[in-house]
C-alpha cells in the first residue's frame, strides 16, 4: 500500500490524502477499536437478559458500526481503486464487510450470523496478526508430507487396533472409522487412561501398542507440524528484514549520490566564482 501512495503523489492529489489518512497510524487504531467494540457488541447479543433490557441500543450500535467499517471500505476502494482488489487482505475485509449486509430475512437469512466474522478483521488491520497467518499459509505445501505421513500411520494404527481389539472393546475399535475417531481421541490426550485400560484389562499388551502410537502422534507428528510453521515464520522475517535492508541501502545509496552530485555543483560553483575574479577589471 505505500508503494500505492507513492504512485498516488504523482496523481490525483484527493487520491493521495485519502490514501495517506487510511495509512495514518491514528486511522488505523480507530479501526482497531471499532472492531474490538464490535466484539464486545456480538458477544452482549448472546444474552437472552442484556438483550431484553438493552437489545435496541446493541442494534442501533451494531448498524451504526456496520455504516462505519462500510465508509471506511469505501475510502480505501477510493484510495487505491484497482490495487485495492489485487490485495488479498482487500477483498478479505470487502467480502466480510458484505456478508454483514445480507438481508435479516428469506434464505439469505443464516449469513447474518456470520457478521462475528467482523472480528477477524483484526487479522488484518493488526501486522503481527497478519504474519502470522501469512506464515501458516506460507507453511501449507511444507505440511504436505506431514499430514501423508500422519494419514499413513492412523491408516496402519487402525487397521491393526480393529483387529486387536474390536472383539474385547467394539464401540470404540469394531469398525476401521471408529478405530481412526478412537485413535484420533488418543493422539489429542483426550480421556486416553480410559481407552487404555479397557484395552489393557482383555489384553494385558495392550500398552506396548498405545504408548508408540501416542509418542509418535502426539510428541513427534505434531510437533513438525509446530516446526514447519516457526520455520515459515523465520523465514517470513528474514524475507522482510531483508527487502527492510535492501531498501534502507537504496535509499543510503541515492543520499550519497544526491550529496556527490552537491558537492559537484558547489565545486562548479566555486570554479565560476574563481574564474570571474580572475578576469581584470575594466578602468574607465
Amino acid at each position: 500500500m505505500q508503494e500505492a501512495l507513492t504512485a498516488l503523489d504523482t496523481g490525483d492529489d484527493l487520491r493521495a490524502r485519502v490514501a495517506r489518512l487510511v495509512l495514518a497510524p491514528i486511522f488505523q487504531r480507530v479501526v482497531i477499536g471499532l472492531i474490538l467494540l464490535n466484539a464486545v457488541t456480538l458477544g452482549l447479543e448472546t444474552s437472552d437478559s442484556i438483550m431484553a433490557g438493552y437489545g435496541t441500543l446493541l442494534h442501533a450500535v451494531d448498524a451504526v458500526l456496520l455504516y462505519l467499517f462500510t465508509l471506511e471500505l469505501a475510502l480505501r476502494i477510493y484510495a487505491f481503486r484497482g490495487r485495492f482488489f489485487r490485495d488479498p487482505w482487500g477483498i478479505f475485509d470487502f467480502i466480510v464487510v458484505a456478508i454483514a449486509w445480507m438481508p435479516a430475512s428469506g434464505p439469505l437469512a443464516v449469513l447474518r450470523a456470520l457478521r462475528v466474522l467482523r472480528v477477524l478483521r483484526l487479522i488484518s488491520v493488526v501486522p503481527s496478526l497478519r504474519n502470522v497467518v501469512e506464515a501458516m499459509l506460507g507453511a501449507l505445501p511444507g505440511m504436505g508430507s506431514i499430514v501423508l505421513l500422519m494419514a499413513l500411520l492412523f491408516y496402519v494404527f487402525a487397521v491393526m487396533a480393529t483387529k486387536l481389539f474390536g472383539t474385547e472393546m467394539e464401540e470404540q475399535f469394531g469398525t476401521l472409522g471408529a478405530s481412526l475417531f478412537t485413535l484420533f481421541q488418543l493422539m489429542t490426550l483426550d480421556d486416553w487412561a480410559n481407552i487404555v485400560k479397557p484395552a489393557m484389562e482383555a489384553e494385558p499388551w495392550a500398552l506396548v501398542f498405545f504408548m508408540p502410537f501416542i509418542v509418535i502422534s502426539t510428541f513427534v507428528v505434531l510437533n513438525l507440524f509446530i516446526g514447519v510453521i516457526v520455520e515459515s515464520i523465520q523465514t517470513l522475517r528474514d524475507d522482510r528484514g531483508a527487502g527492510e535492508a535492501a531498501a534502507e541501502a537504496a535509499a543510503k545509496s541515492a543520499d550519497r549520490a544526491d550529496l556527490r552530485a552537491l558537492v559537484q555543483e558547489v565545486r562548479a560553483l566555486r570554479a565560476e566564482v574563481a574564474e570571474l575574479r580572475a578576469q581584470p577589471k575594466n578602468t574607465p
